[in-house]
């Protein structure tokens, strides 16, 4: 029995610890990381200084979701994101929610 409790507590911790790596790898596969860094800026800002100028915002992850499918601009200065159209609405909120977290 401990064992088993031992056993369910390790595969709770990494299912814990998997949604961050895999919305980083979302984020890898979907070309974000083509101009966007998560602790520097790139072509686009960090998705740290997302998290710090977006986070706590009613309606950020919704907000950020619609910038990611449909692009945006003026938001980080005349470069503009083009829109993603490899990314759905549901990866999309993923992504928007995970860059959230990144604080």
């Amino acid at each position: 029995m401990k064992r088993v409790l031992l056993t369910l507590a390790a595969l709770t911790a990494v299912a814990a610890a998997t949604p961050a790596m895999a919305d980083e790898a979302m984020a890898k596969a979907k070309n974000c990381m083509a101009c966007h860094a998560i602790d520097k800026k790139v072509v686009g800002p960090a998705y740290k200084d997302v998290a710090k100028k977006f986070g706590g915002q009613a309606g950020a992850v919704d907000m950020l979701a619609d910038k990611i499918m449909k692009g945006s601009s003026g938001t980080w200065g005349p470069v503009p994101m083009p829109p993603n159209t490899n990314v759905n609405a549901a990866e999309a909120k993923s992504l928007a929610t995970w860059i959230l977290s990144l604080k």
